[in-house]
């Protein structure tokens, strides 16, 4: 079975290479010897060396290249650069991008099976026509009809948002009935396959007190009906419940919550479990995780960054390899 691991490394401008340092102080010998970062050879010197990292880095040709167990294996992608956490916008975009589809061409031929991606700027996303990683693979993968789900995931709990990375302003116009139907059917499905249970769900209405309930309610004209068909396709699945308190304690009494938009879910469940996520894409012809929080520029060179986000992901993939 393929017990690699494969990291990108992500936005250049952040503290990324720090949680990196830090996870590899963490983790085993043979986990290091798996691992393998897909990034900027020079960069990364660079970037440990003004955080006075001591790490051995090693650049390698491909992912089949073996080298000492305690160094860091760099799989080099090129990068134009004068100051290693300044790096112009325009060359770290080209750079992140260029490090995507190097993953995901080592995923598609089946080099490795799944992809850690890094916090990444959405920002240097946007020039390949997508909104951030998630929508991303999803393209690669030919994912329809927005199917691809975000879960955000710990060994408690999980929550997931509707739309992802979308103005508050444009989020009602998104939710559809073929999206939700779509969403849940891909979260109940590839939840089931990653744990091996039958979720539990709660739906979350969009507006608050859900609207009264209102007959012109997104509740009532497009929430409570896609529930109860899915309800009668056999899924653990109730709704629409009011935000407001779920997450006071009545979230315990399921495995995932469905939020309609980002920061309806994701909130509150930071602010319960606070770094102890995951997030992990459903809905793809691979296992994609990533860290849940960002690139986080303002505490570079700190020392302040927090690294267990990163450690889990790694966790996770070697659980499943």
């Amino acid at each position: 079975m393929n017990k690699k691991i494969l990291i990108v490394a992500g936005d250049p401008n952040s503290i990324n290479s720090e949680i990196i340092y830090k996870v590899w102080k963490k983790i085993s010998k043979n986990t290091k010897n798996n691992l393998y970062l897909i990034a900027n050879y020079n960069l990364y010197l660079k970037q440990f060396k003004r955080l006075n990292f001591s790490i051995n880095i090693v650049k390698v040709k491909n992912i089949n290249d073996k080298v000492n167990l305690s160094s860091l294996k760099v799989i080099d992608v090129p990068l134009n650069f004068k100051d290693p956490f300044n790096v112009n916008f325009k060359e770290a975009s080209k750079y992140v991008i260029k490090s995507l589809n190097l993953a995901y061409s080592l995923v598609k031929n089946k080099s490795v099976r799944s992809i850690i991606n890094c916090p990444i700027n959405k920002n240097l996303i946007k020039s390949s026509g997508k909104i951030g990683v998630t929508e991303f693979f999803a393209s690669k993968c030919k994912v329809k009809k927005s199917s691809e789900v975000m879960l955000i995931h710990n060994k408690k709990f999980s929550v997931v948002p509707l739309t992802t990375h979308l103005d508050i302003k444009d989020v009602s116009k998104k939710i559809t009935s073929h999206l939700m139907i779509r969403k849940l059917y891909t979260l109940n499905k590839d939840f089931k396959k990653l744990f091996k249970i039958n979720p539990k769900i709660a739906v979350l209405g969009l507006n608050p007190h859900n609207s009264e309930f209102k007959k012109a309610s997104e509740e009532v004209r497009i929430i409570r009906p896609c529930v109860l068909k899915l309800k009668k396709k056999g899924l653990k699945i109730e709704g629409p419940l009011v935000a407001d308190t779920i997450f006071i304690n009545k979230y315990k009494n399921y495995n995932v919550i469905v939020g309609m938009y980002h920061d309806q879910v994701l909130a509150p469940f930071k602010t319960i479990f606070k770094f102890n996520a995951i997030n992990i894409t459903l809905g793809l012809s691979f296992l994609r995780v990533s860290p849940d929080h960002g690139p986080a520029s303002e505490l570079i060179g700190k020392n302040k960054a927090d690294y267990k986000s990163l450690f889990q992901c790694i966790k996770f993939v070697t659980s499943k390899s």
